[in-house]
Parts: C-alpha cells; structure tokens; sequence
C-alpha cells in the first residue's frame, strides 16, 4: 500500500487514502482513493480515521485495508468510490508521529561531516547505531511552505528516508526490529546549520538548529510492497534517492548504502525502552544529501524562494519552499 493524507475537496478535513494507479500503463496517473470510501464499498464496516489510528490497529487491521483498497481499485470507472485525480487534492504529512527520532546511519556523510570539522569519525560511531530525538511537533507535509527562521543564515535540506514503526516491542534482536516497520516515507531533517555548528561546540544539541520544521511524505510505502528491493539487511532496500533545489540535481545515493540498518537501528532504540506504534526513525542522510557536505560547511545556503525536491525511488518527491518568516 502507498497511503496518504489529503484534504477532502469537499469536506476540507484531512482524510486517510492510498495512492493507486488504476491503469497499468506507465503514464497512468495516480489517483488518491479514499480509504472511508474504500471500507463503505467492500462493506469492511468502520474505517479509521486516520493512518496513525489504522497502524496502532495491528496486522489484521493493515490486511482489511489492504483488501478495502483492492476491491475498491478493482470496480470500474462509472462506480468506483472516493476517487480524486492527484493533482487536484492536497496532500498533508501521511502521518503525525507519535515521537520522531533520527538516527546518523550513512557512514559517507558521517565522513564528510567529521572531515568538515578537522577530525576522524568517532570509534564509538561504528559501535553501535546514535540518535537523537528531534520535534515530532513541528512536521509539515509534502508542497507545505517552509518559513525559514529568523535566527539562522546557513539553512540546509538532509535527504533521508524515515521507518514507520507499526508494532511495539522491547529488547528486539535486529531480525525483529525489522519486522516491526510498518513502511517507510522520504524525511526531510531541515537544519540551521550555523545553529547546530554552536550547539553543538558547546557540547549538547542539536536543538534549536533542528526543532523548527521536518518534512515527512509524500506517502507511507508499506515494506510489501519493496520485497523485491531487498538486498539481505533487516530493513533495507535498493533504493535511489536524490535531491534537486530549483529543478538542478545536488544529491545523489542508494538506501542500500547505510552502514546501520534500520532492523539494528531500531534494536538500539528498542534496548530497555518500549518502542510504539506510530513512532518515527529517521535513517541520518545519506552521502551527498545536503549542502553542508556539498559546499564544505561554507554555503551557499538556500534562500526564501527556493524550492526543494526529495525523492526516493518507489516512494516519490517530498517538494518544499522555502518562504520568508
């Protein structure tokens, strides 16, 4: 499944649905079917309201969907329910998280990132997986503008992809972990990288060069969907990921490339802690994915205006503007 938030053109309330392609031609475009719809026409009974409320339901619940979702798809033109063209719907984040926490799992950029500050990668990096919790308040959605704070001069994009957790636990072995993800969406980590840079000497954070804005979407991609992309890591997945400002390419790598997977990531996170459905991990950005690593920590910076574009392949474009505070 590849499910979404919009906003019902009708209603204007944000509603939970699923990205399908009704035709198998490659030019298809794709429509967001609405899930209430989807329940009413296979007479599933109640549907829910939200995506966060249909992960915290469990397995049984995911599956009913997903036959909702199907039969739906499958009636003809003139009688199929709930159904908007993409493009005339807006989308909102997939999901609120119930906490967000990135993690700094792509060796590449954790290089280039300790290379820019004079010094070798820490040996306790390649101990086990870090993370910090970052504001699980302050997520927007993909096409959302983002106001630059006032505070910072050196904004930055991080590209990155981001695990839904859909089952709890606690103590899980990285296999486990692993099977505990309800699906993955593109993450955008904004930073203010002059922020962090204090921060960050003064040895806690980051904090307010972070906490101001995430972007999370366009979708949710269930890890079915994906089956075909992995390549033998608990939660990982051949998948390109690029990012462009302004319609010019800056970034460009592979999820494959992650040093920690997200099956180890999660069992770090999960070590004497209760991991819940609906908490978000991010994966740290991958090699090349922001300009801190581009312009070697000097900028230039994204400016009001600016338009950036996160994509991961099967997933789709997370696009964001930059707009003045």
């Amino acid at each position: 499944m590849k499910l979404v938030t919009y906003v019902h053109p009708e209603t204007l309330q944000a509603r939970p649905g699923a990205l399908i392609r009704f035709s198998a031609s490659e030019s298809a475009r794709e429509s967001v079917l609405d899930l209430e719809a989807a329940y009413r026409w296979a007479q599933r009974g109640a549907s829910p309201a939200s995506l966060l409320e249909l992960i915290q339901a469990g397995p049984a619940a995911w599956e009913v969907a997903r036959q909702a979702l199907a039969e739906a798809a499958g009636a003809g033109e003139t009688q199929r329910p709930g159904s908007h063209a993409r493009e005339t719907v807006r989308l909102l984040s997939p999901i609120q998280p119930v906490s967000l926490r990135d993690a700094y799992a792509f060796e590449q950029h954790v290089r280039k990132a300790n290379e820019n500050r004079g010094r070798l990668v820490p040996e306790e990096w390649y101990r086990f997986p870090i993370f910090y919790y970052t504001n699980h308040n302050t997520v927007i959605g993909p096409d959302a503008p983002l106001a630059c704070p006032r505070y910072t001069a050196a904004l930055d994009y991080e590209l990155e992809i981001a695990a839904v957790v859909g089952l709890g636990g606690k103590n899980l072995s990285a296999t486990a972990a692993a099977d505990h993800i309800f699906g993955v969406t593109v993450f955008n980590d904004w930073s203010a990288r002059d922020i962090q840079r204090a921060e960050m000497k003064a040895g806690l954070g980051p904090a307010k060069g972070k906490d101001f804005a995430s972007s999370l979407g366009p979708c949710i991609v269930t890890l079915d969907e994906l089956a075909d992309r992995a390549v033998g890591r608990p939660g990982v997945y051949d998948l390109s990921m690029t990012a462009a400002v302004n319609g010019e390419q800056r970034s460009a790598g592979n999820f494959k490339d992650i040093f920690w997977s997200f099956g180890e990531i999660l069992a770090r996170v999960s070590e004497e802690v209760q991991i819940h459905p609906g908490e978000v991990i991010g994966s740290g950005t991958v090699g090349t994915g922001c300009l801190l690593e581009l312009t070697k920590a000097e900028g230039p910076w994204l400016q009001a205006g600016d338009v950036v574009e996160l994509e991961i392949e099967r997933i789709g474009i997370l696009r964001n503007q930059i707009i003045q505070p």
